[in-house]
């Protein structure tokens, strides 16, 4: 655990010596239940929103004491570069705006006050029917440890639902929702007393077991096996939401790719295997450029691999495990021995160092990369061929970023939907979610409530 000056307000905060017991978290979800009760039941949607969002624009002010801390000492505690986590943050809270949590909450409970009182849509006045959405009081959240925005957006819509909360970290993978934590005990000390942020490692089935009895709804992120065990052991009573393993990647159609456009699509691929340094399911494993354009696949590696190494100057991906930096070194040697007997592979990496990897290959079937900035790009006549090549996948594939002209981007989105895919975005936007998006293509708010119909 890192050690920064913070307050003792939650478990993570505790030394790391400290030994949490089971009723020592029954008592924290008991008194949790009761801070909501006192302190955030009763209020309303646009006061919470109003927080929410001054939280928000604190963490994007650079002299703000929270920010500081996550840029100071996120690196050691999370192996992110500085420079990583200062984009990943600002892209991440200039999400938190007024406007984007009203139309979240239209789109998923179909009117703002839904989650005040009973109210009606024109179509439901028609019925004669008014509804409400009713919140778990206490809400559990099984974080992952990879990234730190989905902790963010969990904690900030089981505030917007009320709930009183916990969120588990995996060990190791609390720093950054701790500091959060702190940052809404910092502007609402009230409502601060109704999270809870704890971090132990996985499989303590006593810790684990005392959270489920107690909770309303939990929610887990993480692999398909461990989203398994755990639906296994929470109560029928309780709602269960997970969010399992997914893949990504980009296409580019030659439409795209002209004299004067394929320096930008290049650029913003750049971006999609820097952000995050590619550890997240939306980032690419590959990037599918189609036959026909002004730049061929092998080019476009070429130039990829260029842009990578000149972000490197400018926002270096940081340190990795050396179990991580083991696995790039074996598959560039694959590589490496494959693009000296083969035309049709060609590698390109950055010098002494792991920091970025560029396989060009031949061929549609879908790679999986070792991530860290390892991306491939594969050469491919065409559409189809693409979905024929990650077929493999299709049931796994959260995102797929695109690079395509205007006229034909609505027939691309199109098919990538009907094949699959949950999102489909630009290429350059695929670290960088809307507040509304669809998580899995299930509705955030929506898979977390109870409905309540009033007729007549």
């Amino acid at each position: 655990m890192i050690a920064v000056n913070l307050p003792n307000y939650f478990i993570a905060d505790l030394p790391a010596d400290a030994v949490l017991t089971p009723e020592m978290l029954s008592e924290a979800c008991r008194t949790l239940r009761r801070n909501r009760e006192q302190y955030l039941a009763a209020r309303s949607t646009e006061s919470l929103i109003e927080l929410l969002s001054a939280v928000a624009l604190n963490w994007l002010n650079p002299g703000y004491t929270f920010r500081k801390l996550a840029l100071e000492h996120g690196p050691a505690a999370t192996g992110f570069s500085r420079e990583t986590l200062s984009n990943g943050l600002d892209q991440f809270f200039r999400q938190l705006t007024p406007e984007n949590f009203s139309t979240l909450l239209t789109q998923d409970l179909g009117h703002t006050q839904r989650l005040e009182k009973f109210v009606a849509t024109v179509a439901e006045e028609r019925q004669s029917r008014r509804s409400i959405a009713c919140a778990p009081e206490l809400l559990v959240q099984i974080a992952a440890g990879n990234l730190p925005n989905p902790s963010f957006m969990s904690l900030a819509l089981g505030i917007l639902l009320r709930s009183a909360q916990v969120m588990k970290c995996a060990s190791g993978g609390a720093f950054l929702p701790r500091l959060f934590a702190h940052s809404i005990y910092d502007e609402d000390r009230k409502l601060g007393a109704c999270l809870e942020v704890a971090e132990w490692h996985g499989g303590n089935t006593a810790l684990e077991d005392v959270l489920f009895a107690d909770a309303d709804c939990v929610t887990a992120t993480g692999s398909d096996e461990a989203l398994a065990a755990i639906r296994q052991r929470v109560p029928a009573r309780a709602r269960f939401v997970g969010y399992g393993h997914r893949v990504s990647f980009a296409f580019v159609a030659k439409d795209a790719l002209t004299s004067y456009n394929s320096r930008r699509v290049i650029s913003r691929a750049a971006n999609d295997v820097v952000a995050w340094n590619q550890l997240g399911c939306l980032s690419p494993h590959a990037v599918y450029v189609e036959n026909g354009g002004t730049l061929d696949a092998e080019g476009f590696a070429e130039a990829l691999a260029q842009e990578l190494a000149e972000r490197e100057a400018v926002e270096p991906r940081g340190s990795v495990p050396n179990e991580a930096a083991a696995q790039i070194a074996s598959r560039r040697a694959f590589y490496e021995v494959r693009a000296a007997h083969s035309p049709d592979t060609r590698l390109w990496t950055s010098e002494q160092s792991t920091a970025w990897t560029v396989v060009y290959e031949s061929g549609a079937k879908f790679p999986h990369s070792c991530l860290n900035r390892f991306i491939y790009v594969k050469g491919v006549p065409d559409l189809k061929a693409v979905i024929e090549g990650a077929d493999t996948v299709r049931k796994q594939v959260s995102t797929v970023g695109i690079a395509a002209s205007e006229a034909r981007s609505m027939a691309l989105a199109t098919e990538f939907a009907r094949w699959g895919a949950t999102r489909i975005c630009p290429i350059g936007e695929m670290q960088n979610p809307p507040l509304t998006w669809r998580h899995d293509g299930r509705p955030a708010l929506g898979d977390l409530i109870r409905w309540t119909d009033w007729e007549g």
